[in-house]
């Protein structure tokens, strides 16, 4: 029983149709409208899985966000092998990813999806083509069809059902199309993985187990390119580099438009609209966020009035207090004597000075 016959059927159908379509205006035979076929194929492919690359972008920037909070709990737990600590840290990771609306699986979702329709793919050009050349047609893939799909040639005697390893009459120059595709493939993966774990994410989550996981992917998937590249028909790579180049282009549109708050792709999106800004004869928006300011209001603290205290420590009773003052105002009146004496003014007689100033104070008595 042929498990992925319901992916393979679709697959053929989708690629036929639009050779019908593409030989409207194009040579049926020829191995380009072949090749554009599948490129028609995969962008059907990745336009209905749009929702789900949404959701991807969403869980991997919640992930993200959520990273620096996972290393705590990670700390919190480091060393402990026992059942118990396993199961409660499990518990709060959960518990935080809950909080945050990530899924460590959401961001896997569009990947996953797509290995059925790759598969079905491989099997169409790599065993159900030659079959149906043979005179065993494979549903809206018949004989004369399969026919013009394996014998129509691009870049000299290239077909889209050879490989690098199986290159039949298209020889090097078949090697050197299925290297120069796998290459394209590996250059892309890896600019996007860079975009996504490097320009995308922020300071605190460029540490720890996950950042360490992503700059491994950085690396591993081009590595995978290589390994498995040889073995796939080059209608396959055609899939395959039309697919990455479709992610490369969303996911630079989205982060574009949506930066992660606090990653370096943010900072060049505030500059890139105080540059038009300025352009424009405006002056440039602050984006720093606010800091929080707590809805309640911090108390005031207490005004604590010292009592007078004489030099012993106790309080001072009344007339204590207005001899005290007393001696304030004839230190006070020393000093402006002084002053004055300094500054080249006659002194005022102390009977003068006490005779204005009971003259005032009668004046103030009558009114």
């Amino acid at each position: 029983m042929n498990i992925l016959y319901p992916i393979e059927w679709p697959v053929a159908w989708l690629m036929v149709k639009f050779h019908a379509l593409l030989s409207v205006f194009m040579a049926p035979d020829s191995g380009l409208t072949w090749v554009l076929s599948i490129v028609g194929l995969t962008v059907v492919v990745r336009t209905l899985i749009i929702p789900l690359f949404v959701r991807q972008i969403r869980a991997s920037r919640a992930m993200q966000m959520v990273s620096p909070e996972l290393q705590v709990v990670q700390k919190k737990y480091k060393g402990k092998t026992d059942q118990e600590s396993r199961q409660k840290m499990a518990a709060e990771t959960m518990a935080l990813y809950k909080e945050a609306g990530a899924s460590p699986f959401s961001s896997c979702l569009p990947m996953l999806l797509q290995m059925p329709i790759f598969f079905g793919l491989f099997q169409v050009l790599y065993n159900k083509l030659p079959a149906a050349a043979e005179g065993n047609p494979f549903g809206p893939l018949t004989e004369q069809l399969a026919l013009s799909a394996s014998n129509s040639t691009f870049f000299g005697n290239v077909t889209i059902a050879q490989s690098f390893l199986r290159s039949d009459d298209g020889g090097i120059t078949t090697k050197l199309v299925a290297g120069l595709i796998i290459a394209c493939m590996s250059g892309v993966t890896f600019f996007t993985q860079k975009s996504l774990t490097m320009k995308n994410m922020p300071k605190a989550a460029l540490e720890g187990p996950m950042a360490s996981t992503q700059k491994m992917m950085l690396y591993m998937l081009p590595f995978i390119y290589v390994i498995t590249g040889p073995g796939m028909p080059i209608g396959v790579l055609v899939y395959w580099l039309t697919t990455n180049i479709w992610t490369f282009v969303q996911q630079y549109i989205v982060i574009s438009a949506a930066p992660t708050p606090g990653s370096a792709a943010e900072k060049e999106r505030h500059a890139r609209i105080n540059a038009k800004r300025e352009k424009k004869g405006l002056e440039p928006l602050d984006f720093t966020p606010p800091k929080k300011v707590s809805a309640e209001p911090e108390p005031e603290a207490p005004i604590r009035v010292q009592p007078s205290k004489s030099k012993g420590g106790k309080k001072l009773s009344d007339e204590e207090k207005l001899e005290q003052a007393r001696e304030l105002r004839a230190k006070a009146a020393e000093e402006r004597r002084r002053a004055r004496e300094a500054a080249g003014e006659a002194p005022t007689p102390p009977k003068q000075a006490s005779n204005a100033l009971n003259k005032g104070a009668k004046k103030k008595r009558k009114k």
